[in-house]
């Protein structure tokens, strides 16, 4: 089983899940950073000349991917788990965490990233708070466990995590691969 990391952009995923992978010394997969290892070349790219469709297309195909993997520690994309084709793969082969912040800190953490919005003409507010608006219930009924990553350092979320990983009976599939 996996460890996957869901959640809004800038709820930590890829940093939290990058050392948190360290600390239970399990490897550590990007949905993002593979997206453009495959592309040679950003995602944001792909987006801006092709739009949503391909970017969702090759999304699910990571996910099935990664989903071949065990023992992975596994940040996701913002958005894969709005769609059930990558939450049924998601289920399938790991428990899913889901990090939260407010929109407020999202938005914030963010700010200066050139991101691509999913709601054309928006800004990063309206993005972040029409997707939370439209989607919050489809983030949380996907994950196994809810956790705020708002108001903590990243040592102490990492090892809160670390703990509730191996205490935690709804992530109890993920412990065997826990040195």
């Amino acid at each position: 089983m996996n460890l996957y990391l869901s959640g809004m952009i800038g709820s930590g995923k890829t940093t939290i899940g990058t050392q948190l992978a360290a600390r239970l010394n399990a490897r550590f997969l990007d949905l993002d950073q593979e997206m453009d290892q495959r592309l040679g070349y950003s995602f944001h790219r792909l987006v801006k000349e092709q739009g949503w469709l391909p970017f969702r297309e090759l999304e699910y195909a990571i996910c099935k991917y990664f989903a071949g993997f065990t023992g992975a520690v596994v940040s996701l994309g913002g958005g894969t788990v709005r769609y059930e084709w990558n939450r049924d793969v998601i289920a399938a082969s790991g428990v899913t965490v889901l990090l939260e912040a407010s929109e407020a800190e999202l938005i914030h953490r963010v700010a200066r990233a050139d991101r691509p919005r999913v709601n054309s003409g928006a800004d990063l507010s309206e993005d972040v708070h029409r997707l939370w608006s439209l989607h919050a219930e489809t983030y949380r009924s996907a994950a196994d466990l809810i956790f705020s990553t708002e108001g903590k350092e990243l040592s102490d979320e990492v090892a809160e995590l670390e703990h509730l990983i191996r205490t935690d009976p709804r992530l109890r599939p993920v412990r065997s691969f826990l040195p």
